[in-house]
């Protein structure tokens, strides 16, 4: 499978905020986010060919019995089925991060899904349609929230992001509340920080939750971290 970097960090959003966590991430994505902080594997994907095995041997090294499988899109990866049942037979606490619009039946204890809002579409770009067209897929959402134990982190760059949440939220309502995050759009913390205090109050409306972004407040938007 093509891999962009594997890495030793702490889960820098969500539910595992701060927790040591081992991290692989798989290069190619269905999407472009104009505001894509891993363009990596996404708008210019590079990686290298790895084996199960090869990946196995590397993460056996570290201390951490959390595992992040991330990209780029990691679903689309289809020996990413036999990649996490390896991890889970180490004894791995697994969460996969996916934007949600594709379907493959791995092993996880969380499915981190980050649905894309128009907020997340490129302007003057010939991926304007195409990620259009992809970025919901309600079936998905269904299937992997059903199947799976879930969070929903939504990435908020303006207040009226949040009318976009609401709606999106309307259209599944078996959804709970306690498992939707607010993420601030920034890769700088002069950036994010000004954002936090009204995603703080208008989650504490909602009864939702927002997250900081951890690993940029403690490394930068740097790779490997």
């Amino acid at each position: 499978m093509w891999i962009s970097e594997v890495f030793e960090s702490v889960q820098g959003e969500g539910r595992y905020l701060g927790v040591p966590s081992g991290f692989i991430r798989t290069s190619g994505c269905n999407l472009r986010c104009w505001f894509c902080d891993t363009p990596y594997t996404s708008w210019q994907p590079e990686g290298t060919e790895r084996s199960i095995e090869s990946l196995i041997e590397e993460i056996s090294e570290y201390r951490a019995d959390h595992m992040v499988l991330t990209g780029g899109e990691p679903l689309l990866v289809p020996d990413l089925i036999p990649l996490s049942q390896a991890l889970k037979d180490r004894g791995a606490v697994i969460t996969v991060e996916t934007a949600g619009t594709v379907f493959r039946p791995v092993v996880a204890d969380l499915m981190s899904i980050s649905p894309k809002l128009t907020n997340s579409i490129p302007k003057d770009s010939n991926w304007e349609a195409r990620h259009d067209q992809r970025r919901h897929r309600p079936d998905v959402i269904r299937q992997l929230t059903t199947e799976y134990d879930y969070q929903l982190k939504f990435v908020i760059d303006r207040p009226e992001d949040l009318n976009e949440v609401d709606a999106y939220l309307d259209e599944f309502p078996q959804l709970l509340p306690e498992k939707v995050y607010l993420m601030p759009q920034g890769v700088e913390p002069e950036v994010i920080g000004p954002k936090m205090d009204w995603l703080n109050s208008a989650a504490q409306q909602r009864g939702w939750n927002v997250t900081p972004r951890l690993h940029i407040e403690l490394f930068g938007n740097t790779r490997g971290t």
